[in-house]
């Protein structure tokens, strides 16, 4: 019996999805390959591929781990639907800024996996509910998503081709940023005022 043996007895699908967004959490997800997984999980790669087949695989499903952990409670009155989706957004980017360095792939690898789709069709019959049609709560339910992403992209700033030192700009010239800037721009609280303003427009518009 080899030591990577009991290390492989160990492990499962889900270990090695879990270790892989930790890796790419921790060193941006295009470090991440799967020999530097293998070396985390105390194994050879090859080890990995009885787990995921190829490392697209290994991306698909790290993006599945990301989208099914946050599950819009899809509960109460179906007039309702614009307070859960809201509820889901901000849990969705909860879970997307707990993991950086897979933002970028949610925001460029479609969910394709039956768990991950499964949710989006609980989420549109949700919505049919009220009245929407298929087509209108698909695109509901994108328009939401797509807006998270964005703004989790713009707030993490964690994707490849970020400069390691980002350069202040003057602002001596540029009055109104200067004073935004010192109303404090660009913190978390300022993040999420900007999020919360962005959603709450987006659901007004939808619920009209």
């Amino acid at each position: 019996m080899d030591a990577a043996t009991p290390r492989r007895a160990g492990l499962t699908r889900e270990k090695v999805l879990n270790a892989a967004l930790d890796l790419a959490d921790r060193d941006g997800v295009e470090k991440l390959s799967m020999r530097r997984l293998g070396a985390e999980l105390g194994v050879e790669a090859m080890t990995l591929y009885h787990y995921v087949p190829n490392k697209a695989a290994l991306l698909d499903g790290m993006v599945e781990r990301v989208v099914t952990a946050v599950r819009p409670e899809l509960d109460g009155p179906a007039d309702a639907w614009p307070e859960r989706l809201r509820d889901f957004a901000a849990a969705f980017r909860a879970e997307l800024l707990r993991h950086p360095g897979a933002i970028v792939l949610v925001a460029t690898r479609p969910a394709r996996s039956a768990e991950a789709l499964r949710i989006v069709e609980d989420t549109a019959a949700f919505l049919g509910r009220a009245g929407i049609a298929p087509v209108d709560a698909l695109r509901i339910v994108n328009s939401v998503a797509t807006l998270v992403i964005g703004q989790c992209l713009a707030e993490a700033a964690t994707t490849p081709g970020h400069p390691d030192e980002p350069t202040d700009a003057d602002l001596t010239a540029l009055p109104v940023l200067a004073a935004a800037v010192a109303g404090g721009l660009g913190t978390p609280e300022d993040h999420r005022a900007r999020f919360d303003l962005a959603l709450d427009a987006l659901l007004a518009g939808l619920r009209r």
